[in-house]
């Protein structure tokens, strides 16, 4: 009996047309808009403080919704600029 090696996995490459299925999918969704960043345009890395309390919110409403953490932020950052913000119900800034 001869030892061989365990066959390598063939590469899937992904098809064209579901992508451009699911960009179209992606993009029709009502909060999308023409401002978000394409899979082409990398995103910055910044840094963030936020009240442990408050994270701890993002966390469970991050949970709850089965996204990330970061996604959440992000949402509602989107949320923010695109609808205006309410501070002390002092009106939209």
């Amino acid at each position: 009996m001869a030892i061989t090696s365990k066959p390598k996995p063939k590469a899937v490459e992904p098809i064209a047309a579901d992508n451009a299925a699911a960009e179209a999918f992606i993009g029709g969704a009502p909060d999308a808009s023409k401002a978000q960043p394409t899979r082409r345009e990398a995103k910055k890395l910044i840094s963030l403080k936020i009240a442990p309390t408050l994270l701890e919110r993002v966390d469970q409403l991050a949970a709850e919704l089965g996204q990330s953490r970061a996604a959440v932020i992000n949402l509602a950052i989107h949320r923010a600029v695109e609808r205006g913000l309410e501070i002390d119900g002092l009106g939209k800034a």
